[in-house]
């Protein structure tokens, strides 16, 4: 029998896991002279390097800093053509904008909701070739005319903290010489058949916002096993000074992309628990499986066979028919319950519609995933309590509304 305690806290959203080391690291840095460009971001950035298994790693302000950085590296111009995703978080897509470049969405895959890997070696081959323009949407194929656009790079996400099929997509782009982005903000510790997300391809982005895996308040990192584009990533943070630069000569156009010190220094101490706080994580998830197996309302996570390692970043699961999602969401409000959809699709945002003239129906399975896709309560901090407090409020909801559908 469900029973719930008088004395429950409130349930959140998402909540950082914060200890009283990372508390004494942050007022360890306000007590020296080093708040920006010191010795904890260098070793934050080594630990995250030599965690992940890549040469370098760059520290930033955020997640979608380091993606606009990679686009850079990645010789991304004006009106230059990248392979990415619409299931995913605005900036993925972005990033791209920034440089005046064209984001070229194709549709995921309906269980991981991650790009699917043969429809993006379709648009590398249909853009790499002469006569391939016929294959763009609908929406952008007035870019296909312009005689100096070029297909450039591929940026797949890993939604949710599940690496998407890269080993198709690198050898496509590896095929036609394109340079292939990981944005694996959603995606620490994750592995691809035995490997590190972050490895994959020639860049990648780790975020820590307070809701990620191990959090810095606000930051993000780029790693790479590229000498150059390393370099380059150090430069255009630090507004554009190369080495060598005084402080005020600017070799490149730059930007004020730099990670402070107390952020690297909750880093550090953050990724030396990261297996425990990624642990934690899982065993909620876990918790949540447990409840929702079998619920024929409600769809659990789905883990690709080429997932060995899943980073639970969120949970979600996806509402099915004849319930509406928004219903649920609404129901589970009433009764103290926060959720949300996960994601709104990229193209359908406003200033997508406006500036492409995108439409339901240009990619269908984002589509579906975005009208389903319901993102509960979750962090590693949570307790079993909670999780069964959720999982029965849904249930009891789901059966309410399935029952007002029926009469």
């Amino acid at each position: 029998m469900y029973s719930m305690s008088e004395n429950t806290r409130p349930v959140h959203m998402s909540s950082p896991d914060i200890t009283n080391e990372d508390v004494a690291a942050v007022q360890g840095v306000l007590g020296t002279r080093h708040l920006s460009i010191g010795p904890q971001v260098d070793a934050f950035e080594q630990a995250i390097a030599q965690y992940v298994g890549t040469h370098h790693a760059a520290a930033v302000n955020s997640g979608t800093s380091g993606l606009h950085l990679a686009v850079i590296a990645a010789s991304v111009r004006e009106n230059d053509l990248v392979i990415t995703t619409p299931f995913s978080f605005v900036a993925s897509a972005n990033c791209i904008l920034y440089e005046r470049a064209v984001p070229i969405f194709v549709d995921v895959d309906p269980r991981t909701g991650n790009i699917n890997p043969e429809l993006a070696s379709a648009a590398i081959d249909a853009l790499t070739n002469r006569d391939g323009h016929g294959w763009l949407p609908r929406s952008i194929s007035q870019w296909s005319t312009a005689n100096h656009q070029q297909l450039r790079a591929v940026l797949p996400v890993h939604a949710f903290g599940q690496p998407a099929d890269m080993d198709p997509i690198v050898a496509s782009a590896r095929a036609h010489g394109l340079a292939v982005i990981e944005d694996a903000c959603e995606a620490l510790g994750a592995t691809y058949k035995g490997r590190m997300a972050g490895t994959l391809g020639d860049a990648a982005v780790f975020a820590f916002y307070p809701n990620k895996q191990m959090t810095t308040g606000e930051g993000g990192m780029l790693v790479t096993d590229h000498d150059e584009s390393d370099a380059l990533f150090r430069s255009l943070r630090n507004q554009g000074r190369a080495v060598g630069d005084r402080w005020l000569n600017h070799t490149h156009l730059g930007y004020n992309y730099r990670l402070d010190e107390m952020s690297a220094a909750l880093g550090l101490t953050q990724l030396q628990r990261i297996e425990a706080l990624l642990s934690k994580r899982e065993r909620v998830a876990q918790w949540y499986n447990a409840h929702l197996a079998n619920h024929e309302l409600i769809e659990t996570p789905s883990i690709a066979p080429t997932t060995t390692r899943m980073s639970w970043f969120v949970y979600v699961v996806r509402v099915r028919r004849p319930l509406a999602r928004d219903d649920v969401m609404r129901a589970l409000a009433a009764r103290g319950i926060p959720s949300r959809p996960y994601f709104t699709p990229i193209h359908l945002q406003p200033f997508y519609v406006e500036r492409f003239g995108y439409r339901r129906g240009d990619f269908p399975i984002t589509e579906a995933l975005g009208d389903t896709s319901l993102a509960l309560p979750f962090s590693g901090v949570m307790l079993e309590e909670e999780v069964t407090h959720v999982c029965h409020e849904l249930e009891q909801v789901a059966q309410a509304l399935y029952t007002q559908k029926s009469a």
